[in-house]
């Protein structure tokens, strides 16, 4: 898949990559509007959101049409259902809450054909590939797809290590609300407990080779922490401070 790998060779030159996590508001146009507002990739979240899966097959359809990459957050990490995430066509998965290198065996059968793995492919996954031959699959699909297990939990903390360094991981990924909560600081992102927390993730990802993920809004300041791989958010979050952005500055207008 060339735009993973457009995607991987800008994170290689150290290049800022920056995507959205859609939620709240998941269709096909938002693809071309990420596109078009300069992003790097989407990712449609099916763990807290509520499109159906012929909606987010289509939004991954039409990331291939464009050229533009879409990843999939799944409602879970069990075998059945990161394999049907895959037949939906995204170029890979961002994974809630990981704690062992265990359950990133899990998903290797369910991305990978045999003998590597045990997923049977099917749906839209399938027009990636250009025939079905198991070279093919290796080479223009499992080889590339993006893996991003994320750090959410104390025992994930304690484990980022062995999930960094796994074959499978691309990113180590931190989902700093999350984590706030389980180390007593819930939404207080900049509590010294959790900015450790993002430290250690961000050291074990460098010490295996691989970029860190982070997710927030001060895109600026995750660069001036030396974080390249990054999240600004839910799009209709984003929105919703452009509305207030716009207000306030014809509130001052209105006064000057």
């Amino acid at each position: 898949m060339q735009v993973t790998r457009t995607l991987k060779s800008k994170l290689a030159r150290g290049e800022v990559v920056l995507g959205v996590l859609a939620i709240d508001q998941v269709w096909t146009d938002l693809v071309e509007l990420c596109q078009r507002g300069g992003l790097d990739y989407l990712i449609v979240c099916m763990e807290h959101g509520a499109a159906d899966t012929e909606t987010v097959a289509e939004v991954c359809a039409t990331g291939r049409r464009l050229n533009f990459p879409v990843l999939i957050r799944p409602r879970s990490n069990d075998y059945a259902t990161l394999r049907l995430a895959a037949d939906l066509g995204g170029v890979g998965f961002l994974l809630a809450s990981v704690e062992s290198s265990e359950e990133l065996d899990v998903v290797r059968d369910a991305i990978y054909t045999p003998p590597r793995g045990r997923r049977r492919p099917g749906g839209m996954g399938n027009r990636w590939v250009s025939n079905y031959l198991g070279p093919t699959w290796q080479r223009e699909w499992e080889d590339e797809f993006l893996v991003l297990p994320q750090i959410e939990t104390r025992v994930g903390l304690e484990r980022r290590d062995a999930i960094a360094r796994h074959p499978l991981t691309t990113a180590l990924a931190l989902g700093p609300y999350d984590l706030s909560a389980e180390l007593g600081v819930c939404g207080q992102m900049d509590h010294p407990r959790l900015r450790e927390a993002c430290l250690q993730v961000k050291a074990s990802a460098e010490a295996a080779g691989k970029p860190g993920w982070l997710i927030g809004g001060d895109v600026a300041g995750m660069v001036r922490d030396g974080w390249r791989f990054l999240c600004a958010g839910e799009p209709s979050w984003i929105l919703v401070q452009s509305f207030r952005d716009r207000v306030a500055a014809a509130q001052r207008a209105r006064t000057e």
